[in-house]
Order: structure tokens, then C-alpha cells, then sequence
């Protein structure tokens, strides 16, 4: 066990959590009350699911594109832009609450504006890291920046359960606009570490789109991460269709309630990765990124089977835990095996197979909660990772693979 806070060494590094940790708060607090609200306008599971596809539906249509523009464009300059947009984006959808205008297909537009500036602002956030304390420290700033996101993660859903209860929805889109301010601010006081600039080559987007996945293809750790990454990423990540519908359905839970179930994910989440920290001077481990998704494809089906309040609080909690093991470990695996020059790119695939297919599992679940219920949602989304992660078993034993994963 090594020390968990190692890359807050890095000044820049530091600045950029502060600015994150007060940013993704502000996310998650409207991640939770947009969902509660499509849910109030609509009394619909699957229009509910609809919303969060329509906000990753972009990433899955142009998640390639975007890596492109991040190997070739400053990666600080793409954020100074992206977290701009995101707070106007936010500051809009805020007035449409407050001034009670809303209206369902109003979501929708927000939802996919927010999903095109996500589409390029995610993979960049991750390829940034390595220009904030270079390799050395890599996985520990991954898991680090994981860390925060859910302690932001456990904070704001608590912080909005009780402010949409006392101040009304529109307030948590106010304080979401204005936490992307935390973010610009924190980029100005950033200096970036010299890397590596590649040629520029006089090719097309297409060819560079091509070159990356050649690249992810012939690399068998980066090929293996990424197809388990596409299974766990798909099924998995579905609380924000599942559990409001879980809350008011099977738990009979009011806004707080809801807030709470979805902070007990954030704390599972941050307890797994500074683990994930704390271990991440002896690198990726091969256990995590091969049998830890069973855990999670496990612990959602015991999500699915509680119907004591408690219980899936803590049901919650553990699937966060392996989930964010998972992808802590995942996302190392990937940027500790790429060079500079297709950073952008494989970060981009990581974002297309990770929250690209958000879109397909969020209606997959959202489908079953709507015709079936909530907790059938859980155990399908359950039993479909373990389900699928058979042939990826069966793919890494085959004697030409065998020895990719062994790497």
C-alpha cells in the first residue's frame, strides 16, 4: 500500500482537483435532479431513459471525431472551451426551471446540446492528467481524479435531495452552472508539463480515426481492456434510470430518500478508488480488469432483490465500490499502454465504449423498469454483464490470447 495522495504533489494537479471537486458536485447535483424531474414531467421509465440516451447519444456518434481534435489541438484550450459551454448550457436549463417554462422536450435539447460538449470534454479530461504529473504518477492522479468524482458524487446527491426539497429544483441547475466557474478558474493558474508533440501528418480525419483503432487493435492489453470496458460501461452505469424509479416504486421513497440511495453509490465508489490509489504504485492489476466485473454484474442483481431501504443503500454501495475498481484500473490499463501520439485517440474509444453506449444500456434498462420493474431493470443489467463476459473469457483462453493477457 502506497501513499493514496501521492500526485497532489504536482501543484498543477492540485489546482485542477480544487476546481474539479466544486465542478462535478455542482454535476451531480443536477444529475440528480434532472432525471427526478423528467420523472415528475412524464411519470415514465422509459422517457426517462430516452433523456439520459439523447445526453449520451452524442458520444456515441462522434466520440472518434474527438480524438482526433485532442491529438492535434491543446488539450487546455479544448477545456477553457468545453467547461464554457457547459455552464451556459446549465445556466439555461436553470432559467427554464425557474421561470416554470419547462417543458419534457426541453430536456431532450439540453440533454443532447450538454452530450456534444460531453462528446469531447470527457476524453480530454482524461488524456489532460498525464500533462499534470506526467507517467510516474499517472495512476494514481486516475484514481485520485476518480476519488473526487465520487466524493462528489456522495456529496452531491445528498446536497440535492434536501435542496430540491426545500428550494425547489431550480436551484440545483443554478449551482451547477455556476460550479464550472471553479474549473476555468483553476485552468488559468495551470501550467502544463512538456510532453511529447507528434508530426503533424497531412491526413484525413478518417485516416487518423483508422490509424487509432489499428493501433487499439494491435495492441492486445489496450484490445482486451477496452471489449470488457464496452460490457461493464454498457450495463452497469444505469442509476440514473433505475434508482428513481426504484425509489418511488418498489421503496415508496420521497426526493431525499432518492438523493441518499444515489450518495450511497458515491460512497462506494470513493472507497474503491482510493483503494485504487493506494495500490497504484505496482500498477493495473489483472485480477481487477478480469474478475471484478463479475462483482459488479453480482451486485446489481443483489440490488435488484432488496426491498428494505437499508439494504439498497448498501447493495448500492457495493456495486459502486467494484465498479469504480473496475474502471479506475480499466482506465489506467489504457493510458499507461498508449504513447502520446494516440493518447487523444484511444482516450476517445475509452469515452465511446464507457459512455458512448450509456444510450443502449439506459434504454435497455429503462425498457424493462417501464414494462416489468425497477428491480427486474437491476437483475437484467446484472445478468447480461455476466452473460457476456463468458465470450470474452473464452477469448482470452484460446492459446493465441492467453498470453496477451498474461502481459
Amino acid at each position: 500500500m502506497g501513499n493514496p495522495l501521492g500526485a497532489l504533489k504536482h501543484k498543477n494537479f492540485l489546482y485542477y482537483m480544487i476546481g474539479m471537486l466544486i465542478s462535478t458536485m455542482g454535476t451531480w447535483m443536477q444529475n440528480i435532479a434532472q432525471p427526478w424531474l423528467a420523472y415528475k414531467l412524464t411519470d415514465s421509465a422509459f422517457l426517462l431513459g430516452l433523456v439520459s440516451a439523447m445526453q449520451y447519444l452524442p458520444v456515441l456518434l462522434f466520440s472518434l471525431f474527438a480524438g482526433v481534435l485532442i491529438d492535434r489541438f491543446p488539450k487546455k484550450k479544448l477545456l477553457l472551451i468545453t467547461q464554457s459551454a457547459s455552464l451556459l448550457i446549465a445556466l439555461v436549463l436553470a432559467l427554464l426551471v425557474w421561470t416554470e417554462r419547462i417543458r419534457f422536450w426541453h430536456l431532450l435539447v439540453t440533454s443532447a446540446a450538454l452530450g456534444i460538449i460531453n462528446t469531447l470534454d470527457m476524453p480530454v479530461r482524461q488524456s489532460f492528467l498525464v500533462e499534470l504529473v506526467g507517467k510516474d504518477d499517472l495512476m494514481n492522479a486516475i484514481a485520485l481524479n476518480s476519488a473526487v468524482f465520487n466524493l462528489s458524487r456522495t456529496l452531491g446527491p445528498a446536497i440535492a435531495g434536501i435542496v430540491m426539497n426545500i428550494w425547489g429544483i431550480a436551484t440545483c441547475f443554478f449551482i451547477n452552472s455556476a460550479s464550472f466557474a471553479a474549473v476555468l478558474i483553476s485552468l488559468f493558474f495551470i501550467s502544463t508539463l512538456q510532453t511529447q508533440k507528434p508530426e503533424k501528418k497531412d491526413e484525413s480525419i478518417f485516416s487518423n480515426i483508422a490509424e487509432g483503432l489499428r493501433y487499439i487493435r494491435k495492441n492486445k492489453i489496450l484490445f482486451v481492456t477496452v471489449l470488457i470496458l464496452a460490457v461493464v460501461g454498457t450495463f452497469a452505469p444505469n442509476f440514473n434510470v433505475l434508482v428513481p424509479v426504484f425509489s418511488v416504486r418498489i421503496l415508496n421513497q420521497a426526493e431525499t430518500g432518492y438523493g441518499l440511495l444515489m450518495a450511497c453509490i458515491g460512497i462506494g465508489s470513493f472507497i474503491g478508488a482510493m483503494l485504487i490509489a493506494s495500490l497504484s504504485k505496482t500498477g493495473p492489476k489483472k485480477f481487477v480488469l478480469l474478475v471484478v466485473p463479475i462483482f459488479v454484474g453480482a451486485a446489481l442483481i443483489l440490488t435488484g432483490l432488496t426491498r428494505i431501504y437499508a439494504l439498497s443503500g448498501i447493495a448500492l454501495a457495493i456495486t459502486g465500490f467494484f465498479f469504480i475498481m473496475f474502471t479506475s484500473n480499466a482506465n489506467s490499463e489504457l493510458q499507461m499502454h498508449t504513447d502520446s501520439e494516440h493518447l487523444g485517440r484511444v482516450m476517445s474509444v475509452y469515452t465511446l465504449v464507457f459512455a458512448g453506449s450509456t444510450p443502449i444500456g439506459n434504454l435497455y434498462a429503462g425498457i424493462i423498469a417501464q414494462k416489468l420493474n425497477a428491480s427486474l431493470g437491476f437483475i437484467a443489467c446484472g445478468g447480461i454483464i455476466l452473460l457476456l463476459m463468458l465470450p470474452i473469457y473464452l477469448f482470452l483462453s484460446s492459446p493465441d490470447k492467453k498470453d496477451s493477457a498474461q502481459k
